[in-house]
């Protein structure tokens, strides 16, 4: 399965993206943590091409980014567009 992130990786995900470590409601940041989330996962299908939980699992954590994107997009479209490029989120 794919690796988890660390509990000093998210600090910096949050302290980068959600303005403050402690911050992880803040809805930039769950994106930032959903993205890395899903590359990791990405990386684990692409060698083991059978494992269908952890597909189950990436497309539940892309639905979820998906609605955090919708949200910020109806609340705040610069924040969306600035996050969307700096994460490389094609949409």
């Amino acid at each position: 399965m794919a690796t988890y992130l660390t509990k000093e990786k998210k600090e910096d995900i949050f302290n980068q993206y959600g303005g403050d470590k402690g911050n992880t409601g803040s809805v930039e940041g769950q994106i930032a943590l959903f993205t890395f989330r899903i590359q990791s996962l990405s990386e684990h299908l692409n060698t083991n091409k059978k494992d269908h939980s952890c597909r189950r699992s990436l497309l539940r954590l892309v639905g979820k980014r998906k609605q955090l994107l919708n949200y910020l997009a109806k609340k705040d479209i610069t924040k969306y567009r600035s996050l969307t490029q700096q994460l490389g989120i094609r949409k």
